[in-house]
């Protein structure tokens, strides 16, 4: 697609789509958008790149909303631009967002100018095979998920909110689970096999107690297969960042001249992207340092950067050597909301945590999100804060940690998640400028 121009704000971005397999889409009318992209970099005198990720949910309609927003909430922190061009002489960023599929069900041509969002309500649910086909392009598509996938269909289809789970249906589960291939029990673990063993009864109940599983609208019996698809979009975000991301920002950081400084944002599973694009495959790092990294109400474990976890003693976080080996020269910021239902909820229950109550009070649970409680556990330089208003400095620190309670500003949301998305304010934006003020040149 062409460089998408954000309206009133004088800045554009570059969109850059990739597939399940982290490989940048070839259907781009204006052909491949990392050379549209580099040739910028090289070719312009560019002082920053910023690059984006989205989360959960998002085709590539939704990337290109959500970025439009964080765009024209970002030109409109206009000291903090004036603030970056008096130290940076000529300063001029190039802005980059990531596409990767992290919906269950979508449509992503690019092509297409416009989609409907899918309806699944009981009176015109589709034939057990359109889902069947959904689920398993999402969790798994052999032929034991499939069998799996159609007695939990026709199952919820005949009773979608049955008293209990069918013995027929639990085993359908298990055999999903399994083929899914996530793993789980291990907080040191990869984002996939952060959460307690499957239990499809559990997670059913709980659906009809405690939360409604994304708004789907076929019952409680499918709350199992929504937390599924969840945990496995949380490992696609992982493995698009250990390849293509990664692949694509250290081509990037090896054209441009060494002057050019990177920063990187993530939200929600963004900032699984953002952590795998630093950590890289086998803890293979980029060609260089970036500059500050922003994740915002992140849906990752809050002990993914530390050196032991304090519940799995002698395990070092999964992203750990993001840390250990001074991957982001200048300070690294995390945003939470109290407001935040996706973190704050359904992230613990789909761990497999019965209540958000079941741990001490003031003391982070074995299985908790970024989003709701800041990067924790040894091995880190961490400062906890408010996300200030627009125009109050914050005189970041390299090398250091910041977890701002965004509860002020991040409030605005309904249904199952909250205000999980609730992220174009100019008080988000001043925060990732300044982080990129504070980065060393």
């Amino acid at each position: 697609m062409p460089i998408e121009v954000v309206a009133g704000t004088g800045l554009s971005y570059y969109l850059i789509a990739f597939d399940d397999q982290g490989r940048e889409r070839e259907d781009d009318p204006a052909g491949l958008m990392s050379h549209v992209t580099t040739a910028a970099l090289t070719g312009q005198p560019i002082t920053d790149v910023f690059v984006f990720s989205h989360g959960w949910m998002a085709d590539l309609p939704a990337a290109q909303r959500q970025y439009g927003k964080w765009v024209k909430a970002m030109a409109d922190s206009r000291g903090d631009i004036e603030q970056l061009a008096g130290i940076r002489p000529g300063f001029r960023p190039l802005l980059v967002g990531l596409h990767w599929p992290s919906r269950p069900w979508s449509e992503e041509g690019l092509g297409a100018a416009s989609f409907g969002a899918a309806s699944f309500g009981a009176e015109d649910a589709p034939a057990p095979k359109g889902l069947v086909d959904e689920y398993a392009a999402t969790i798994a598509d052999t032929p034991a998920a499939r069998d799996a996938l159609h007695v939990i269909m026709s199952a919820a289809l005949a009773d979608p909110d049955p008293a209990a789970l069918p013995a027929e249906v639990a085993d359908a589960y298990a055999v999903l689970d399994r083929e899914a291939g996530l793993g789980h029990g291990d907080p040191s673990g990869n984002p996939g096999a952060d959460r307690e063993p499957f239990d499809p009864g559990r997670i059913m109940r709980d659906a009809r107690d405690e939360v409604s599983f994304g708004g789907f609208s076929l019952g409680s019996l499918l709350a199992p297969l929504r937390v599924l698809s969840f945990w496995k979009m949380k490992d696609r975000g992982r493995r698009f960042g250990e390849t293509g991301g990664h692949s694509l920002l250290d081509g990037l950081q090896r054209a441009a001249a060494e002057t050019v400084r990177f920063h990187l944002m993530g939200h929600s599973f963004g900032c699984i992207v953002v952590s795998a694009i630093l950590a890289g495959p086998g803890e293979q790092g980029l060609a260089r340092p970036v500059h500050s990294a922003a994740l915002l109400q992140g849906a990752f474990s809050l002990w993914s950067y530390c050196s032991d976890i304090p519940v799995a003693a002698g395990r070092p976080g999964y992203f750990h050597g993001v840390v250990k080996d001074g991957r982001v020269a200048g300070p690294i910021i995390t945003s939470q909301s109290t407001f935040d239902a996706a973190v704050g909820r359904f992230y613990p229950l789909g761990a497999g945590v019965a209540r958000q109550v079941d741990f001490l009070p003031g003391q982070p649970p074995k299985y908790g999100a970024v989003g709701a409680f800041g990067l924790r556990g040894p091995g880190l330089a961490i400062e906890d804060r408010k996300l200030l208003p627009a125009g109050r400095p914050y005189a970041f620190v390299p090398g250091r940690i910041y977890n701002l309670d965004a509860s002020a500003y991040i409030r605005q949301g309904e249904g199952t998640f909250g205000a999980h998305s609730d992220l174009a304010h100019v008080e988000v934006t001043h925060a990732v400028w300044q982080a990129a003020v504070a980065a060393p040149a």
